[in-house]
């Protein structure tokens, strides 16, 4: 699997993407400049967390102008898969490649702790590996991750089954008391209309190695590995 990550002034965890992304698939991937305009051949695109262009505006919002989010927008509506962590996730809002934005956490405090999500669906790309209903842990850290869209497009998200990942309690159960920033309906990450394109807010990357706490988050890139070989 060829991947590359998408580098922002600001990115923190770029490097964090990569190596998760090596161990996994045995390959290093490419690091791709925000200001380039073209991207090498890729079967999947990483847009890290961290803070692109200090958060400036809103998040995301400059990063969503950058030259290579051309080539991104291009190669995903080509079916090549994208991932958005985090910040990365708050770009793809920016962009359009999926709907709602990101707001300020409810606490109105940055968040930075293990939280447990649970997979919607186990048929796309990013979630063959993990089986249904059963709660992941994975950390988050953010202080824009309060997910909002209309009822109208949260309807529209829940009847085609768009909807990724939903913070949860550790047997599972959606609650309101699990759900760390105030996002509607406990949305933790989001598909685009294809299934290829996914907004994440918890870090993946950050749970793919037992050194870390835990290894949840390395069964989303094998499943991506499983899917793309």
């Amino acid at each position: 699997m060829k991947a590359s990550v998408i580098v922002f002034p600001g990115s923190n965890c770029d490097r964090d993407a990569a190596v998760a992304l090596e161990a996994v698939t045995g390959t290093a991937p490419s690091m791709v400049w925000h200001g380039d305009s073209e991207l090498p051949e890729s079967d999947l695109i990483v847009l890290p967390g961290g803070f692109s262009y200090g958060d400036y505006l809103r998040s995301g919002a400059m990063a969503a102008h950058s030259p290579v989010m051309r080539s991104v927008a291009e190669k995903a509506r080509q079916g090549v898969a994208v991932l958005g962590i985090c910040n990365g996730f708050q770009v793809l809002t920016e962009t359009g490649l999926l709907p709602g934005t990101l707001m300020r956490n409810a606490s109105l405090k940055f968040v930075c702790k293990d939280v447990h999500v649970r997979p919607e669906r186990s048929d796309t790309p990013f979630a063959i590996k993990y089986p249904a209903d059963r709660a992941i842990r994975m950390p988050i850290a953010h202080k824009d991750g309060n997910y909002f869209a209309d009822e109208d497009t949260l309807d529209r998200l829940e009847g085609d089954g768009r909807i990724a990942f939903r913070y949860c309690r550790e047997d599972g159960k959606i609650t309101e008391d699990a759900n760390p920033n105030g996002s509607r309906r406990n949305i933790a990450g989001l598909y685009d209309e294809s299934g290829r394109v996914l907004g994440l807010m918890p870090h993946p990357e950050r749970a793919a190695d037992p050194l870390l706490g835990g290894t949840d988050g390395r069964l989303l890139f094998e499943s991506l590995i499983n899917h793309l070989q």
